[in-house]
C-alpha cells in the first residue's frame, strides 16, 4: 500500500542517495531505499540504522519501494536512469511525484565527470517525464548537493536547492527541502530550466577538484527574499 508520507530513493544504494535517506530518516519521516538488487537496499538500510538507530528505514527492489511510496527520488548514475524509469512504468500511478536528480556526466561514454553529454529531450529530468506515465509529475531537484556533506549528520549541509517542474508538485519537494538542516529549497520554475541546473554540477565537480574539496562545495543565490 502506498504511504503519501513516505519517500522512496531509488538508488539509495550509492552515496548521494544514502546521504538523501540518511537525511530524511533522521528528519523523522519513513524512508524507503530501493535497488535493482533488493539485497544492496537491504545492506543499505543496515548502515542507515547503524547511524539513524531510531530511523524508519526499510529496502526492497525497485518496483516494490516504488509501490510504497508517493514521492520516489531516482538517484542513480545517468547511463542507467532510461531502464530504471522504464522498469516501473507497471507500479507508478498518478499522483504520484517523480524527483530526478541524474545528471548527463561524461562519465556515462567513457569520459570525463567535469564534461556533459547531449540529452534529445534536453536534460535527465526531461527524459525521465517523456518515460514517465500518463498522471506522474517529474520534478527535477537535488542535482548539486554534496554527498559527503549529506552524511556528515552532526553539521549542516550549506547548500541551495534548485527546484524545476510543475508549480504544485515543485512546491512539495521544496517544503521537502526544510527537513534538511541547511538545505533550501529554490522555485526554478518550470522543468526545462534543468537544462542550465543540471550542467552546474560538471562545473562544481571541477572546482571540487581545483580548490582540493573532497567534501564538495555547495551553492548559495543571495538577496533573495527570507
Amino acid at each position: 500500500m502506498m504511504d503519501q508520507d513516505a519517500i522512496a530513493i531509488l538508488g539509495g544504494t550509492g552515496d548521494q542517495g544514502l546521504g538523501l535517506a540518511l537525511r530524511f530518516a533522521k528528519a523523522g519521516r519513513r524512508v524507503i531505499i530501493g535497488s535493482r538488487k533488493e539485497e544492496k537496499a537491504l545492506a543499505a538500510v543496515e548502515e542507515v540504522r547503524a547511524l539513524v538507530p531510531d530511523g524508519n528505514v526499510e529496502g526492497y527492489g525497485n518496483p516494490e519501494a516504488t509501490a510504497k511510496a508517493r514521492i520516489v527520488i531516482i538517484s542513480v548514475p545517468y547511463e542507467h536512469t532510461a531502464s530504471t524509469v522504464k522498469s516501473l512504468k507497471e507500479v507508478l500511478q498518478p499522483g504520484q511525484i517523480l524527483v530526478s536528480m541524474g545528471v548527463p556526466l561524461a562519465t556515462s561514454v567513457g569520459d570525463g565527470p567535469m564534461r556533459m553529454v547531449g540529452v534529445w529531450q534536453g536534460s535527465c529530468a526531461e527524459l525521465v517525464k517523456s518515460l514517465a506515465p500518463k498522471g506522474v509529475e517529474v520534478i527535477s531537484a537535488f542535482q548539486n548537493v554534496a554527498a559527503h556533506r549529506l552524511r556528515e549528520l552532526e553539521h549542516e549541509v550549506d547548500c541551495d536547492v534548485v527546484v524545476s517542474g510543475a508549480k504544485g508538485p515543485r512546491a512539495e519537494i521544496i517544503e521537502l527541502c526544510k527537513l534538511v538542516p541547511g538545505l533550501r529549497g529554490l522555485d526554478g520554475g518550470p522543468l526545462a530550466n534543468a537544462r542550465l541546473v543540471e550542467p552546474l554540477t560538471a562545473l562544481m565537480i571541477g572546482m571540487n577538484v581545483r580548490y582540493k574539496l573532497p567534501e564538495g562545495l555547495g551553492i548559495r543565490f543571495t538577496g533573495l527574499p527570507e
